[in-house]
């Protein structure tokens, strides 16, 4: 099964009223780190980034991330399956 793990930051700051603003002012985190993890655009994370955004909003790790198989996500279409599909079709 093909799966990928979905950060899950801003589901835990609306159940709690905070915002990624506040968790930044929190724990010392930049707001653009925590806005490409909020957004699925980080290409990981480290621990004491881990551990800091799990002491503010008081949880664990597996809060935070979870596994989302790929085949739920939505179909995008790139510009070049596009291109060679429109060019398939003549």
């Amino acid at each position: 099964m093909n799966q990928k793990i979905e950060v899950r930051v801003e589901d835990l700051l609306k159940t709690r009223g905070k915002s990624v603003y506040w968790l930044a002012k929190e724990t010392g985190i930049s707001y653009s780190t925590l806005w490409r993890l909020k957004t699925g655009k980080a290409l990981g994370i480290n621990f004491a980034t881990l551990e800091s955004i799990c002491a503010a909003l008081k949880c664990e790790p597996g809060d935070i991330m979870k596994f989302r198989t790929r085949e739920n996500e939505p179909k995008t279409t790139t510009p070049e399956r596009a291109k060679s599909a429109a060019g398939s079709s003549h």
